[in-house]
C-alpha cells in the first residue's frame, strides 16, 4: 500500500528548511552600552595581541606549525606541554562551570563571532542600508541604481574588513614578522602564505556576510553543549512568565486583567538570532541582552517596573523558585567562581615562574659505565639545552652532587635567543665513594650566579668492594 503524505505537514517542513533572513532592529540601551565597552575593548585586545611585543616576543602567538607559542611575551615549546595541558583543562572547566552558573553570556558578550558581527559588520549595514525595516524594504524592493550602489559599497567594505581580520588571524599563527615578509616580499616567495590570506578572507567574508547567526544556532558546538549544562539554577536571559502573562495590548476601556507584556514584539525584532524569548529557554538565545534593553524601554513608557525580561534563573522566570533553591544558587555561584579564580591563579603562576632555560639530560643510548685507570668511573650522557628567552645567554654546567664531576666532550656555553644546543658529557665519580649500583645525581645550568634549571639523572657504577 502507498504512503499517505499530509500536504500541510510537507509544506511546513519545506518552510522550516528555508533560510529566513534575520533583520535585527538596531539595539540600544543600558546593556548594549556595557556590551559595546566590553566588545570594543576585546577588539582592541585582538588587534594588538600579535602586534605588541614584550622583550622582543609577541604578546600572543600560537604557532602550531613550528610548535612555538607566546603567551604574554613568554615563549613556550613542546617541553612546556604540561602548562599547555593545564591551560586546556582550565578552558574546559571554565566552559562547564561558567555555563552552569551564568548561562550563555560568553556567546553574547565575548565570542569573536558575536563581537565582529554585531559591533562591526551589522553596524556598517545599519550605516549604509538603514535600520531593519529599511533593510527589508531595500532587499524586497526593485533593482535600482541606489540599491546596487549600496550593496556594492557594503560588500566591498565587508571584504576589506575580512582581509584585515584574515591577516591578523594569520599573525596569531605565524607571527607578525613572518606576516610582514609575506606582504612585502615577492608573491612567488610566499605562495602558501598568500593563498592562506585569500582563503581566510573569503571564509570570514562568507561567514559575516551570509552565514551570520547560523554559526551560533547550528554550527557552534558550544550552543549544543549548553543544553546539557543548564539547569533550573542557571542564570540566563529569560522572560518573567508569572509577571508578563496574560499578554495583550493596553486598552483604556477594557476591564480584563492582563500581565505587563503588551505584545509589542520589540524583543523579537531586536533579536540577532530571530527568536521569541517569551517562548521559554531556547538554544538559539546567545544572551546578548538586546531584548532586555528593548523591553525596559517599553516598560519605562508604560510606567511599569523594568526587567520583565532580565537575568533570571529558569526557576525564577517560571515563578517556581524556592528560598532554599535561591540559597543553593548563590552558594554554587560563589564556589564555582572561586574554583575558576584558583585555577587561573595557578595557571598564571606556572607561566611567570617558568624557567628561562630548559634542559634534557639523558644517558647515551647503548652506553654503559667505564672504569678509568685513576680509579674513577664515568657515564656518558647527552644534553639538550633550550633558551626560552628573547636574549642571548652564556651558561655553565655545574655538578650539584658532591663527589661527581663534569667533563664536556663538545664544550658549548652560548645560547642564541630562542636557540638550542646539544652537548655530550661525562659524569665522573670516584668508585670508592659509590655505595650502590644506581645513584641519583643532579646537574645545574647556571647563568652567572643564578641556577636556572636543575636536571636529575641516574649514575650507574658497581659499588666499591669492602
Amino acid at each position: 500500500m502507498g504512503t499517505v503524505v499530509n500536504e500541510s505537514n510537507r509544506q511546513n517542513q519545506i518552510d522550516k528548511s528555508k533560510r529566513k533572513w534575520i533583520y535585527a532592529k538596531k539595539p540600544s540601551g543600558q546593556f548594549f552600552n556595557y556590551r559595546q565597552v566590553v566588545g570594543y575593548g576585546l577588539l582592541l585586545f585582538f588587534f594588538l595581541g600579535p602586534i605588541l611585543k614584550i622583550n622582543g616576543n609577541p604578546f600572543l602567538m600560537f604557532n602550531i606549525i613550528e610548535r612555538k607559542f607566546s603567551i604574554f611575551g613568554n615563549i613556550f615549546y613542546p617541553q612546556d606541554f604540561h602548562i599547555f595541558l593545564f591551560g586546556m583543562l582550565i578552558v574546559l572547566v571554565c566552559i562547564v562551570l561558567f555555563t552552569a552558573v551564568y548561562g550563555r553570556v560568553w556567546c553574547g558578550w565575548t565570542c569573536p563571532q558575536t563581537i565582529f558581527m554585531e559591533l562591526i559588520f551589522r553596524r556598517i549595514e545599519y550605516l549604509i542600508e538603514g535600520d531593519w525595516t529599511q533593510q527589508k524594504k531595500l532587499n524586497e524592493g526593485p533593482d535600482t541604481d541606489v540599491k546596487a550602489w549600496k550593496k556594492f559599497l557594503k560588500h566591498t567594505i565587508f571584504l576589506m574588513i575580512s582581509f584585515i581580520i584574515s591577516n591578523l588571524f594569520l599573525a596569531y599563527i605565524i607571527g607578525v614578522d613572518a606576516l610582514y615578509k609575506i606582504v612585502t616580499d615577492p608573491v612567488e616567495n610566499h605562495i602558501v602564505g598568500f593563498l592562506s590570506i585569500i582563503v581566510f578572507t573569503l571564509v570570514f567574508y562568507f561567514v559575516f556576510a551570509f552565514v551570520r547567526e547560523i554559526v551560533c544556532t547550528r554550527i557552534c558546538p558550544y550552543g549544543r553543549l549548553q543544553g546539557v549544562l543548564l539547569d533550573d539554577n542557571s542564570v540566563t536571559v529569560a522572560y518573567n512568565v508569572k509577571r508578563g502573562e496574560p499578554r495583550g495590548k493596553i486598552r483604556k476601556d477594557s476591564s480584563e486583567e492582563k500581565g505587563d507584556c503588551i505584545d509589542c514584539n520589540l524583543c523579537v525584532n531586536v533579536c540577532p538570532t530571530g527568536i521569541d524569548i517569551r517562548k521559554g529557554p531556547q538554544l538559539e538565545c546567545v544572551s546578548c541582552t538586546a531584548c532586555i534593553d528593548a523591553c525596559d524601554a517599553v516598560m519605562d513608557k508604560i510606567d511599569k517596573p523594568r526587567r520583565l525580561i532580565g537575568f533570571y534563573t529558569l526557576a525564577e522566570a517560571e515563578g517556581t523558585e524556592t528560598e532554599d533553591a535561591g540559597k543553593k544558587k548563590n552558594t554554587r555561584a560563589v564556589i564555582y567562581t572561586g574554583i575558576l579564580v584558583v585555577l587561573m591563579g595557578i595557571f598564571g603562576f606556572m607561566i611567570f615562574s617558568r624557567s628561562d632555560v630548559d634542559g634534557r639530560l639523558l644517558r647515551a643510548k647503548g652506553s654503559t659505565y667505564q672504569k678509568r685507570d685513576d680509579g674513577t668511573v664515568t657515564n656518558l650522557y647527552t644534553l639538550e639545552v633550550i633558551n626560552k628567552t628573547s636574549k642571548d645567554l652564556d651558561f655553565d654546567l655545574v655538578s650539584a652532587t658532591e663527589g661527581v664531576k663534569i667533563q664536556v666532550v663538545n664544550p658549548i656555553s652560548h645560547l642564541n635567543r630562542e636557540g638550542s644546543a646539544k652537548l655530550s658529557l661525562f659524569l665522573i665519580a670516584d668508585q670508592q665513594s659509590i655505595k650502590q649500583y644506581k645513584t641519583d645525581v643532579k646537574v645545574d645550568i647556571k647563568v652567572g650566579d643564578k641556577v636556572l634549571e636543575t636536571m636529575e639523572t641516574t649514575f650507574i657504577a658497581p659499588p666499591a668492594k669492602k
